[in-house]
């Protein structure tokens, strides 16, 4: 090894960089490096400046002596001999050798250093990491109290062997362990690491922030402790073992605070959830005691919750005092699914906010460890953290780490080996922290709330903790792990161990903590004895808010939602005009020339026209609009081109977002591939955007079932468990066209089979105009319930599914539609002569709704069955009797009512309408149906096989025979032969 070669480029930079200095100015660099390189400059130096290319001076190596202060690897320093040739302790290649196998370790502890970190509270042994051993780097133990180069960890420059092992074993191997170098922004993990790093992960606490976590783990303890006693063996899903998540949950809402937001949303399954809405969310205990005395069962009959299943709201005043409003999001025992719901809910109110910059508002998830590592619907939403139609600013995750599900350890259910893995697709950081080190829990929630803050990320934070009781408390959970509630068994509660720590440090005294003890319970105490009062009297929980003023309950009277003609022809033009500099596809130029046309008067609303004319004359009457899905800027089939690209540059224009200066928001995005997580979004959505129409749109309505949990738990049911209301618009392509079983059926009976109470509307409509009346009402009726609307694909461009202007600027929504032939509104005939003319006419009255409306005029038409009227049920649910009877009321008694449908028998609306109408329709009217037989699958896959089925389907309804044999032993129903 020759003595004088060229330093490794290891070290090079770092030491021109202190030689640049050195020449601007001696003062600038350490005394060490100044007495060294005033020595190499001197009389006969061998190092001399030398103008290089780009101006600065480089280093000219010649025989003699090299870089060595004395404080790296050469204690004795470097000296001149008379030979002119350094005397080195080491090699310059060695030395770089040395300081690359020291950045390795480096580099290896902050990739791998969570993996020994000791964030276990019950010592559970960890897989042995080789790579964070000194021998795995052939180091020995000579090299211990060598000094080497730690230019990446902030604080002195150079840090001996040892030191930097215990300096990255306290920062990353202690109750702390991070993952973060998954990221791939070199000046995000350089944020992570410099943050970390200077403080060795460790927060220093006054005694006041000491005494606050001490006070918030006191009342969590006290708390459980008071359930158990005063209501033994009752299901409360304790916190007990995770107590840390109060004074985690405390410390940010004050960081919160500090960094000035207003609105904090809060989702978390039933697993400590009492706890929190005691000691965090502001609920009174003496309600949560009522409802455990469960004392007025008349009030709940068929409706209500579980008290672990409720919500709540209320301010936060903060120490500084600024006020954060907290809401706690109502959940299913279906964990998971409310992530998207709190999502859809802060964007809704930083919307309503016009916090475009996502800085007022923050979303808390709490999990469980199973949950989190189970439950695709976390992919789902993690996956829309960072997309621009559904972006918060960053979601704060907090694992509750039971290391445990139901019954099953992390290795029956987890194939990772974090139950937090799925959270590194995302660019943020993971914190295991140990729940029984609360000052550690402390440090981690001021960095990740700080990361959020910076980069408006997510984070994750997995505390690690046990769960001292069963999956419930009536459950034994030492049947099926032993061992492990032995261990568990024996350990005091956080709250004993961390008063414990402070008693020894002197951080607080004994009488403090015992004053903080006595008043929690005789506060609960006093809760008590005020639910257990026979006159106790809830508060009132109508609606009130932005709510106030909007009704759930029954159906009200129709209102007119029609718009004046002249608004509409200036609607239509401003959606059929792009501003001059724009390019569109020529087939886009000439779809806006068809808006002008219909304008003019030359050519009538398709249904795509008619939802444009809907959205925008509720955006200029102040209304905001939003319309999420799979495909939704375009249209799944290419009918509503609502964001419009540039052909030549690809930049993009609304129209609906340019009608007026004064006009509410409009908002229209491309989802994700999601259906859960995409719904659940908006349904949230809506719970704060009570004044605007808010609508999720499915690629195909056969897609919908996805998301069966958010419409089953959330969207038909939260009435009537939790008192929300909602007014989501579902759209759902749906309709028999020879595409397949799953392209054709959106599940309608699934719909109406959970339709009860006024709970939902459901609506399969016929005309544009229909639908223009029908997404107006929605947004102009304060009654707030959800739409489901089956919408159409094949009757998008149908030559006979077409309306007037006149259909929308005149009258409402129509509920069932009478056939007009018939109808005494039409004919200028007396009452007496109805029933002889009429009710002869007639020979059988079909029923129906959607497409096979057009279907069944089409084939009237081709048979010249003048004999035959067709009435149209718009809206499914609520069933509008008194319309449908006034519908019916031209056919004499016994006239045979027939309801036809698309879908098998045992789907779509038949046995809804059965149930509900009877065999008679409305007492005088014999009544069956005409479906395709009982399937289990909804359609053909067969393109021949479903026009066969359709010819038969009418050939039925009209009591025709095919090739011969009666059409009713070809299909299902027991309709009437002719």
């Amino acid at each position: 090894m020759i003595e004088t070669e060229l330093p490794s480029s290891l070290n090079l930079a770092f030491v021109e960089g202190l030689y640049d200095d050195y020449l601007r100015d001696p003062g600038a660099v350490e005394p060490q490096w100044r007495d060294y390189f005033d020595r190499l400059r001197g009389p006969g130096s061998p190092l001399g400046p030398e103008p290089a290319g780009n101006g600065r001076p480089a280093f000219r190596w010649r025989p003699g002596p090299s870089f060595r202060p004395a404080s790296i690897f050469n204690p004795g320093g470097a000296t001149v001999a008379s030979g002119g040739h350094g005397t080195l302790a080491m090699p310059v290649a060695q030395v770089a050798n040395l300081q690359d196998r020291v950045d390795q370790l480096i580099r290896a502890y902050r990739v791998r250093g969570h993996m020994i970190a000791q964030i276990n509270p019950l010592a559970l042994p960890r897989p042995h990491q080789p790579e964070l051993d000194l021998d795995f780097y052939r180091f020995t133990e000579a090299d211990l109290d060598r000094p080497f180069s730690i230019d990446t960890i902030p604080g002195a420059d150079t840090l001996s062997l040892a030191g930097i092992v215990e300096h990255l074993r306290n920062t990353y191997c202690r109750s702390i362990g991070v993952q973060f170098m998954h990221i791939d922004d070199l000046s995000v993990r350089h944020w992570l690491q410099d943050r970390m790093e200077a403080t060795e992960n460790r927060l220093q606490l006054s005694r006041q922030e000491q005494l606050r976590i001490l006070t918030r783990l006191t009342n969590a303890h006290i708390f459980e402790e008071f359930i158990q006693k005063k209501y033994v063996g009752a299901k409360s899903f304790s916190l007990e073992g995770a107590e840390s998540l109060i004074p985690l949950l405390d410390l940010a809402i004050e960081k919160a605070g500090q960094q000035g937001i207003d609105e904090i949303v809060l989702g978390m399954a039933h697993r400590g959830r009492l706890n929190v809405l005691a000691n965090i969310m502001g609920k009174m205990p003496q309600m949560i005691f009522r409802e455990f005395e469960d004392r007025e069962p008349e009030l709940q009959l068929g409706r209500g919750d579980v008290k672990y299943h409720l919500g709540h709201s209320a301010d936060w005043r903060t120490d500084d005092g600024h006020t954060v409003h907290l809401s706690l999001c109502f959940n299913p025992s279906h964990l998971e699914f409310v992530n998207p719901v709190a999502l859809g809910r802060m964007r809704a109110k930083q919307d309503r906010e016009d916090d475009r910059q996502r800085v007022r508002g923050l979303v808390l998830l709490i999990h469980g460890d199973a949950a989190f590592a189970g439950e695709g619907v976390v992919q789902e939403t993690l996956q829309l953290s960072q997309l621009q139609g559904y972006a918060t600013g960053g979601t704060i995750h907090v694992v509750v780490n039971n290391q445990i599900g139901f019954t099953a350890t992390p290795a029956e259910v987890q194939s990772s080996s974090y139950a937090t893995d799925v959270a590194k697709m995302l660019q943020s950081p993971i914190f295991h922290v140990n729940g029984e080190n609360p000052e550690a829990v402390a440090q981690v929630v001021r960095l990740a709330m700080d990361f959020r803050r910076a980069f408006q990320r997510d984070v994750v934070i997995d505390m690690y903790c046990y769960r001292r009781r069963g999956h419930n408390e009536g459950d034994e959970p030492s049947f099926t792990q032993p061992m492990l509630y032995k261990a568990i068994e024996d350990r005091m509660s956080v709250h004993e161990a961390y008063l414990e720590q402070l008693l020894m440090l002197g951080g607080v005294t004994y009488e403090e903590a015992e004053k903080i003890v006595a008043a929690r319970r005789e506060q609960l105490e006093h809760e008590l004895s005020a639910a257990r009062r026979d006159d106790f009297v809830p508060p009132g929980e109508g609606p009130g808010g932005i709510w106030a003023g909007y009704v759930g309950g029954g159906e009200p009277p129709p209102i007119d939602t029609g718009v004046e003609r002249p608004r509409l022809v200036s609607l239509l033009e401003s959606l059929g005009r792009v501003p001059g500099e724009f390019h569109p596809h020529s087939k886009i130029r000439r779809f806006l020339e068809y808006r002008l046309e219909m304008a003019r008067g030359e050519r009538m609303l398709d249904w795509s026209a008619a939802e444009a004319l809907a959205l925008a004359s509720l955006a200029t009457e102040g209304a905001p609009i939003r319309l999420t899905g799979q495909d939704s800027a375009r249209g799944t089939f290419s009918q509503r081109h609502a964001v419009l690209h540039d052909y030549e540059t690809g930049e993009t224009y609304m129209p609906l977002g340019n009608l007026s200066r004064d006009q509410a928001t409009v908002e229209i995005y491309n989802s994700p591939l999601s259906e859960t997580g995409v719904l659940g979004f908006e349904y949230g959505y809506s719970l704060d955007r009570p004044e605007g129409l808010v609508m999720w749109e499915a690629q195909f309505g056969d897609f919908c079932n996805a998301a069966q949990v958010i419409i089953d738990q959330f969207i038909t049911s939260a009435e009537e468990k939790w008192r929300r209301l909602s007014g989501l618009v579902l759209l759902l392509p749906h309709g028999f066209e020879g595409m397949g079983p799953e392209h054709s059926h959106a599940r309608l009976e699934r719909f109406l089979t959970a339709a009860a109470d006024d709970n939902i509307q459901v609506v399969n409509l016929t005309t544009p105009a229909q639908y223009f009346h029908c997404l107006r009402r929605q947004a102009l009726r304060r009654w707030r319930k959800p739409l489901v609307i089956m919408t159409p694909k094949s009757l998008l461009r149908h030559p006979q599914c077409v309306s007037s202007l006149e259909d929308c600027a005149q009258g409402g929504f129509q509920r069932v539609i009478a056939d007009g032939r018939f109808s005494l509104r039409e004919r200028n005939v007396s009452s007496a002569e109805r029933t002889t003319r009429e009710g002869q006419t007639a020979e059988r009255v079909l029923l129906c709704s959607g497409k096979i409306y057009y279907d069944l005029l089409q084939e009237r038409q081709r048979l010249a069955r003048d004999d035959v009227a067709m009435v149209r049920i718009e809206q499914l649910y609520p069933l509008a009797l008194d319309e449908l009877q006034a519908a019916l009321s031209p056919y004499a008694d016994g006239t045979a009512a027939i309801w036809v449908q698309e879908e098998p028998e045992n789907m779509g609306a038949w046995w809804f309408l059965r149930m509900t109408l009877g065999e008679r329709l409305l007492g005088r009217l014999p009544f069956a149906g005409i479906t395709r037989p009982a399937a289990a699958s909804p359609a053909t896959g067969s393109h021949s096989s479903h026009k066969l089925e359709q010819e038969i389907l009418l050939a039925k309804a009209f009591g025709q025979s095919v090739w011969g044999l009666p059409a009713h032993r070809l299909l299902a129903g027991n309709g009437p032969s002719r």
